[in-house]
């Protein structure tokens, strides 16, 4: 499969927009591991695939580099209320669902990892807040900002909005890969 052919499926997939992109492109800055620290979303130390138990900055930047590829994939929601928790959240899990049919489509031509849209939310309640351990270790997925990647500068450069402006919210996720 071409990288044309790749991006076009993801279109037909309902990506807003897709990007096949080198991992040696993608700006990682270490010192936006503490967005993450700031604990907005909850998850921080509640979440295997989210810090401290992803792994360090630099070891986040290296998994994602272990892979010559990356396909940037864009969501879009009209979400009138920025602040509506629910609505953010399904969106979210759709967003993350899609991005798994979509590698689970490519899995037979390579293996390769996906990040999502917030941490990992194939569990209800991460097996870490119960002491266990994951219960999917190789589906589990980390997000963007566990890799401290900048997105907004990551997105616009790959011809993307990060602010599509009000009543639409974007997401953003990839798949690392190295077949083309």
């Amino acid at each position: 499969m071409s990288s044309e052919e790749l991006v076009t499926l993801a279109l037909e997939k309902g990506f807003a927009n897709a990007a096949l992109v080198e991992t040696k492109d993608i700006p990682f800055v270490p010192g936006f591991r503490i967005c993450c620290e700031d604990n907005s979303c909850g998850k921080f130390d509640a979440n295997y695939s989210c810090p401290p138990d992803c792994g360090s900055p630099k070891a986040m930047e290296e998994k994602a580099k272990s892979h010559r590829y990356a396909l940037l994939l864009q969501t879009m929601w009209d979400i009138d209320d920025a602040q509506d928790n629910a609505a953010i959240k399904d969106a979210k899990g759709k967003h993350n669902r899609m991005i798994a049919q979509l590698i689970a489509e490519l899995q037979p031509l390579s293996r390769g990892i996906m990040v999502g849209a917030s941490g990992c939310d194939l569990c209800k309640t991460c097996a870490k807040v119960e002491g266990q351990p994951c219960r999917f270790p190789a589906q589990q997925f980390s997000c963007m900002s566990a890799y401290c990647i900048y997105v907004e500068k990551f997105v616009e450069d790959h011809g993307m909005e990060y602010d599509s402006g009000p009543g639409i919210v974007n997401f953003f996720g990839m798949y690392l890969f190295d077949w083309i």
